[in-house]
């Protein structure tokens, strides 16, 4: 039988609920620590999920002994936790964004190399069910060419001077919003499904007043394989859901074979070329109604105790992910200087 990888969790803010609940119910996976810097969180927390509680990750560390430490505390801490957490053998999960700056981010990704451990970034877009199935339904071959991708992002959480402020109130004041904490999910989501990217445009703004960020923009990427998406962002409007969050948009592939379709209830449909009709898709993988983007959060924890146990590689190595954090600067880049800019 395989040993049970001991588990602690650092930073229990609003995201902290999915990775509690994912890791309590994961196979081969035992949550022994939890830490936050604010006691009343870390008592909460380690008395619901059975786990000892710290407010200090030094001593969660040490006492513990953790295989697995999963953060997700803001940016500005990854830097010295991650540092703190290192030791040969040992796996680190670092929430996004990822540290402060892209030069921070290599430094650090240099120095977990450095210390023979693993470290990985939670990406979670790419394991939302949805994804899985459509990345199944393009290497089938029955798109067969892929022309071009749009994913509409209408979350409709942006409007009014309270937006953000009952979930994620820092959303408010980061200077930089829209590529930042939440494009950058499609841009690694694009490059995995259509490969890498060789050229972005990007054209951002800031709708709602009250926040210091962009909230709304289209991002427009050339892909080696010859493929052309488009990320069409915008907070402040909505799409047909029952949850504005479940998919947080729309998105559609073009091709030699047809259009597939996502709705906003997580429904997928595929039309042929020349057909009038839409035909459902299956999703063939679990999807929880009641969790963050279907059960994504749970998808990236069982990726990383399956590889663990031997069943495969890391998809979303800290390495790979560098490159999905400069062509976020690249978009930047892209919008001071209003025009394409190649990777």
């Amino acid at each position: 039988m395989t040993e049970t990888l001991k588990v602690a969790v650092i930073g229990l803010g609003y995201f902290s609920q999915f990775h509690l609940a994912a890791w309590a119910a994961q196979e081969g996976a035992r949550l022994v620590g939890v830490c936050d810097t604010d006691h009343a969180r870390t008592s909460e927390a380690a008395r619901r999920w059975g786990a000892q509680g710290f407010t200090d990750a030094g001593g969660l560390i040490e006492t513990t002994a953790p295989d697995i430490v999963d953060i997700i505390a803001p940016p500005p801490a990854h830097d010295a936790l991650v540092r703190r957490a290192m030791a040969p053998g040992r796996t680190i999960i670092c929430q996004k964004p990822f540290c402060t700056s892209t030069d921070e981010a290599r430094a650090l990704t240099d120095a977990a190399e450095a210390a023979g451990t693993t470290l990985i970034i939670h990406e979670n877009f790419r394991f939302q069910p949805w994804y899985r199935a459509i990345q199944d339904f393009l290497e089938s071959g029955e798109m067969g060419q892929v022309y071009q991708a749009r994913f509409a992002l209408r979350p409709g959480d942006g409007r009014g001077p309270s937006a953000y402020l009952d979930r994620q109130p820092a959303f408010q004041t980061m200077p930089r919003l829209l590529v930042h904490e939440t494009a950058v999910h499609f841009l690694d989501l694009f490059r995995w499904l259509f490969g890498p990217v060789t050229s972005l445009y990007a054209d951002l703004r800031q709708l709602n007043p009250v926040i210091a960020g962009e909230d709304a923009g289209v991002l427009l990427l050339h892909h080696l394989t010859g493929v052309r998406t488009m990320f069409d962002g915008n907070r402040l409007s909505d799409h047909v859901a029952a949850n504005m969050r479940f998919t947080m948009g729309e998105f559609e592939i073009e091709g030699e074979g047809g259009v597939l379709r996502l709705d906003g209830d997580g429904s997928m449909g595929f039309r042929a070329f020349g057909s009038d009709h839409w035909t459902a898709r299956a999703i063939d993988y679990p999807v929880d109604p009641d969790a963050f983007g279907g059960g994504c959060v749970a998808g990236v924890i069982a990726h990383v105790v399956e590889g663990l146990q031997g069943a495969g590689i890391f998809e979303n190595s800290a390495r790979d992910y560098l490159t999905v954090m400069e062509l976020r600067d690249l978009a930047y880049a892209s919008n001071e200087a209003r025009r394409e800019l190649t990777v």
